[in-house]
């Protein structure tokens, strides 16, 4: 059985952005603890070692798979910083032409640093995902 590996945890946020060694990324992942915090209204929290999320929801797949997850979060990660966001959102393509350097997949997007993005395309994405899953889990 999958047993799934990002649960909420314990570990402080502050910890976590303080142990990033490189200067910049960590004043990028401050800056992005201060964006989504604001955009959120909900308070930061380490999920699994490395994902900071905001919020939280459950989830049920037809295949019976369930569990929780942020309802968004971000990962200053030593090559790019990881954003999360929900997947199969139709909205999010759109709003991703007009963000700025970055590479997108499933449910991540990628990018190196805050300043090749657009920081109000940003905070739409994040509103936009926040409100998506409220919508598709509304009994979270």
């Amino acid at each position: 059985m999958y047993v799934l590996k990002t649960k909420e945890t314990d570990s402080s946020v502050i910890q976590f952005i303080e142990s990033i060694e490189n200067l910049k990324k960590r004043e990028d992942a401050y800056q992005l603890l201060d964006i989504f915090t604001e955009t959120t209204g909900y308070e930061a929290k380490m999920w699994g070692p490395s994902i900071i999320g905001f919020g939280s929801y459950h989830y049920k797949y037809d295949s019976g798979h369930e569990g929780d997850a942020p309802l968004v979060g971000f990962s200053p990660r030593k090559a790019k910083v990881s954003l999360y966001f929900a997947t199969g959102d139709p909205g999010r393509e759109e709003l991703l032409k007009k963000f700025g350097k970055h590479t997108a997949g499933k449910s991540c997007v990628y990018f190196n640093k805050t300043a090749d993005i657009d920081v109000t395309v940003l905070k739409e994405l994040i509103q936009q995902s926040v409100e998506f899953l409220k919508r598709t889990y509304p009994n979270s």
